[in-house]
């Protein structure tokens, strides 16, 4: 059973992630930032990955700390989910159109955390959202699950499109990465030994 969970307490935020790698892409997201919640809820679903995320934070300063550590959260819980990393797939990519916008994505889960990130928003928020915390919010993601995640969006003009095909992307590359390959099924994929 590929399952993680992690409860992460600080004086900015309260967060508390559960996650099954091995889902049918159902979600239970509460977080406070309307947007952000819509793009966790389609990183599960696309993803296949099961989510239960509940989030308060200080959102009276702003959204920052809640989407940041969130990212921190999730991927602490897919790390854990994922263990020693046996039958892997590892690799994968994903090239997402969202309408006018193109995002292409390329995932690692090789435990050495590193985040590519190439994506212009048109507008500084989406609603309510600031769209720089898109960025953050992969930053925090890849660190803490060990991903080495490259993120770029080709082109795209609306910052709506751009911020979903990014986490759509992600969700698809994720989807491939995380599979069991049945041919190498109880073999960590690397020549070392370890991810």
């Amino acid at each position: 059973m590929r399952k993680g969970a992690v409860a992460r307490k600080t004086n900015e935020t309260r967060i508390e992630v559960d996650v099954d790698v091995d889902g049918t892409g159902v979600s239970d997201i509460s977080t406070g930032v309307g947007f952000f919640d819509h793009m966790l809820d389609q990183l599960a679903r696309h993803s296949l990955i099961d989510m239960r995320i509940v989030a308060e934070g200080d959102r009276h300063i702003d959204d920052h700390h809640t989407v940041e550590d969130v990212g921190i959260a999730l991927g602490q819980a897919l790390a854990r989910a994922l263990g020693d990393k046996r039958g892997l797939t590892r690799y994968a990519d994903c090239l997402l159109p969202m309408d006018e916008a193109l995002t292409r994505v390329a995932v690692d889960v090789s435990g050495r955390p590193f985040l590519v990130f190439r994506a212009e928003f048109p507008t500084e928020k989406i609603g309510g959202f600031d769209t720089q915390l898109v960025r953050e919010f992969f930053q925090a993601f890849a660190g803490h699950g060990g991903l080495t995640l490259h993120v770029e969006t080709l082109y795209g003009v609306n910052s709506h499109h751009i911020a979903e095909s990014c986490f759509k992307g992600v969700a698809r590359a994720l989807k491939a990465a995380v599979a069991i390959d049945a041919r190498q099924a109880g073999v960590v994929p690397s020549t070392k030994g370890a991810l």
